[in-house]
């Protein structure tokens, strides 16, 4: 029994026991790099203000008809001919990037390639930074995603030609993508089990804000161009990570850095008032459990390592169907309220608002409540409010009932993101999480497709987005809890975890019986 006791007291994560489970040292690391959150949101859901519903007449060739919103003119003799000039109304919006262009007519679907080019870019961000940031290390790559960010940013907004605006916009999301997965990550990785969820969800918060700030930013600008100089700008002052954000010492462990790692686990344990002594202790205890195999240190982890064993692959499965639904619902909701009847600033703000109380309702429940619950929970309110909507007819109950199903989104996403943080194992974290953030990005450039569809019947886009909830909620009986479970470290691991080995069980249970029987 005391053999027992003492292997069950050595499992202790002494990675967390070196640096402690939550100080100073944290708080600064974890409030600095949730501030990106504000630039991803700034960046990610623009759209809906560069590119919104334009109202235009035809004034070339003339017309001899009323030639509102139409794409053809009757110049007369029962001849037509297309429309090569506009006239647009800018009592909202005197610039945008459908005014820019003429991106009307045969050209409509440009507006919605813009919001498809930003999430293929935040999908290659997300898989190529991850896999970056798994092979040299959180700190630089994060790093280098901010200063992209900045320089790509500010350089749409004098973008002469349409196509280069496109291209310059695919950088700053590509950047996007890299900054929110890496920062993300290394908040996980140093801060302790108990405080995860609750970092999982703050993190959030700036993201939120920054949809909100959005509609001051565009109400206040009013062009295109002004709207991507003013979100372009304060992210030049995240450059400070470079100083502020060290690497984490969990990377730096697992791959065999024992060193530099010790150096930032000192750090912390000053800052935090953890005698040295611990930090020693834990790196001693780190090496005993963890033998270094030179070979094995030098692997290199890819995507593949996740589709490898059956367990993992399950897993990895239905965490990314999870991201694919928030991803078509989250971000074609943001577009399709704008869509909606009524001022666009009023529609967006209140759905942008209404993210806050679904936010403060997952910091609640998620130390309380199962992981997979809260999970499913937003997923149903989602998908039920929007399946609603379907038969809904009044303008204020569709905004109402759209606000809804982001409500629903509002937990379901930053739940997803502490879930897959906590089922995928250190060695290849990032990689899986990037891959699931594909999974979301993939939604996402085919959510402003579906959000336009009311054009064809109003009732496709609520139907559409209220399915993939539902799905996703019930792959989530899939998926093993990870409340209050140690992060696991390697493949085998993760392999492991979850797993039902109920004859395993039942030996160890019977061996605990005849060691109490010999006891007594």
């Amino acid at each position: 029994m005391a053999e027992r006791i003492k292997k069950k007291d050595a499992s202790n994560d002494v990675v967390q026991e070196a640096m402690g489970h939550y100080g100073p040292w944290h708080i600064l690391i974890a409030v600095s790099l949730s501030l990106v959150t504000f630039p991803v949101a700034w960046h990610q859901l623009t759209t809906v203000f560069l590119a919104p519903p334009p109202i235009f007449n035809c004034i070339s060739p003339e017309s001899i008809a009323n030639t509102s919103m139409r794409c053809e003119v009757d110049v007369g003799n029962n001849v037509t001919e297309k429309c090569t000039a506009f006239k647009y109304d800018r009592s909202v919006f005197r610039e945008t990037i459908i005014t820019q262009w003429d991106l009307v007519c045969d050209r409509k679907q440009l507006a919605n390639v813009a919001q498809t080019v930003t999430m293929f870019a935040v999908l290659i961000g997300n898989m190529a930074f991850g896999i970056i940031a798994d092979r040299i290390g959180r700190k630089i790559p994060l790093v280098i995603a901010v200063l992209l960010l900045s320089l790509t940013g500010l350089a749409s907004a004098f973008a002469p030609y349409y196509e280069l605006f496109l291209v310059l916009k695919f950088l700053a999301a590509l950047a996007t993508g890299g900054s929110m997965l890496i920062s993300f990550v290394i908040i996980m990785e140093i801060v302790g089990v108990e405080w995860r969820p609750m970092w999982s969800v703050l993190f959030h918060l700036p993201f939120i804000t920054g949809h909100l700030i959005n509609v001051l930013i565009s109400y206040a600008t009013r062009t295109w161009y002004g709207f991507q100089i003013a979100i372009s700008v304060p992210p030049i002052l995240l450059l400070s990570y470079y100083w502020i954000i060290p690497e984490s010492p969990r990377w730096l462990l697992a791959v065999g850095r024992i060193d530099e790692a010790e150096v930032i686990l000192t750090k912390a344990a000053k800052r935090n008032k953890i005698p040295h002594e611990n930090v020693r202790l834990a790196i001693e205890s780190y090496n005993d459990l963890n033998p270094r195999d030179p070979q094995a240190v030098t692997e290199k982890y890819s995507i593949v390592h996740l589709f490898k064993t059956p367990n993992l692959r399950v897993k990895t499965l239905c965490v990314c169907a999870n991201w694919l639904s928030c991803g078509i619902c989250f971000f074609g909701l943001t577009q399709y309220v704008g869509t909606l009847s009524g001022d666009i600033f009023v529609n967006v703000a209140a759905a942008a608002s209404m993210q806050l109380p679904g936010t403060v309702l997952v910091l609640f429940l998620i130390s309380r409540v199962s992981r997979l619950k809260v999970l499913m929970g937003g997923n149903l309110l989602s998908g039920l409010s929007l399946l609603l909507l379907v038969f809904i007819s009044n303008s204020t109950a569709r905004v109402t009932l759209a606000t809804i199903g982001l409500v629903g989104m509002s937990i379901s996403f930053p739940t997803v993101y502490l879930y897959s943080t906590e089922v995928f194992p250190t060695v290849v974290r990032n990689v899986g999480l990037g891959l699931a953030s594909v999974s979301s990005r993939i939604g996402s450039m085919v959510a402003p497709y579906i959000a336009t569809m009311h054009n064809v019947q109003p009732w496709l886009p609520p139907l559409l987005f209220g399915i993939g909830p539902l799905i996703a909620a019930a792959l989530c009986l899939f998926l093993p809890e990870t409340m209050g479970c140690e992060l696991p470290e390697t493949i085998e691991d993760g392999e492991k975890f979850g797993k039902k080995e109920r004859s395993s069980e039942s030996r160890n249970t019977q061996q605990v019986d005849a060691e109490l029987h010999l006891v007594s």
